[in-house]
């Protein structure tokens, strides 16, 4: 008697969808501001940005714990090195919703982009990673779209000159993270790396939050909802997928999927607030990204 062939699981399918893994990808990417600018009635800047990832920490810790995978030894071992990345991605996360005050989602998206930037700079600088004429000019064209976002006549100038400035700094310690990481990091567990860097990040988020005087316990269920949301969405999916995204493509392709995450920043930035960038922030994004497309296609070289 024969046996039916048994069915795959919906988390099997996804895995083995890789057209669909993109999209989802891109989707979950475009959200950080967006979430950002959701939780800004309810919450200053970094407290949201403290409790969301105290949310997503306690996730991952819940998860580690039930599968038995949790070794204290890394941290013991790897101290100074958690510490380290946790102060940058601590610094960063904050810097990025403190950004939202002054600048709105869409423009906040296209900036961030540079990190492209910022990562071909510290892969020169201190990986000392070979760089092509192009991979410089695409550089340069990035950096003049930035120029051009940032300083806009009128009024919101000053406005949108801090928001972009703390967008870039975020961006700057997020990618000097990232080069510690790809440096002095690969030889870790990935479960426990991933567990510690969060732990690491509330701890700092912690103290900023305190030091300004922010620390405080969120009124109403609803609140909770998006700290969940934005949590498991903004940090458990988006980075999951990031690493599957990695490992299935070339770098190249990878940097051009995240050029298309802007795009869809502006357009959830529209339908949940109505916001959109101006004329001249949406030019100076077009050239941000086609910086960004030109060191992608240097890359596959």
């Amino acid at each position: 008697m024969s046996h039916p062939a048994p069915q795959p699981s919906p988390a099997n399918i996804l895995l083995n969808n890789t057209p669909l893994i993109v999209i989802i990808f891109i989707l979950v990417d475009s959200l950080h501001f967006v979430f950002a600018r959701l939780l800004l009635p309810y919450l200053s800047p970094t407290a949201a940005s403290f409790l969301y990832m105290t949310v997503a920490t306690i996730e991952i810790g819940l998860y580690t714990a039930v599968r038995r995978q949790i070794d204290w030894r890394v941290l013991r071992d790897n101290l100074k090195f958690f510490l380290i990345i946790g102060f940058l991605i601590g610094s960063a996360s904050a810097g990025s919703f403190v950004a939202i005050l002054y600048i709105d989602p869409g423009a906040a998206s296209l900036v961030a982009r540079s990190n492209v930037i910022f990562g071909l700079g510290l892969g020169y600088v201190w990986l000392k990673e070979r760089l092509g004429r192009g991979e410089w000019a695409g550089a340069a064209i990035a950096v003049i779209g930035v120029i051009i976002i940032t300083f806009q006549p009128g009024g919101e100038s000053g406005r949108l000159w801090l928001g972009a400035l703390l967008v870039l700094l975020s961006t700057f310690t997020y990618a000097l993270h990232a080069a510690i990481v790809k440096k002095q990091g690969n030889e870790i567990d990935f479960i426990n790396f991933f567990l510690f860097r969060m732990m690491a990040s509330v701890f700092f988020l912690f103290i900023f939050t305190v030091a300004l005087g922010e620390l405080t316990w969120p009124k109403g269920t609803q609140i909770w909802w998006i700290l969940l949301l934005t949590g498991t969405v903004n940090v458990i999916v988006s980075r999951s997928l990031y690493y599957i995204v990695l490992r299935r493509f070339k770098l190249s392709m990878l940097i051009i999927f995240l050029t298309l995450s802007p795009a869809v920043t502006v357009a959830w930035s529209y339908i949940l607030f109505g916001d959109l960038p101006s004329l001249q922030s949406a030019i100076g994004g077009t050239i941000v990204i086609g910086g960004i497309f030109l060191v992608a296609l240097r890359n596959e070289d």
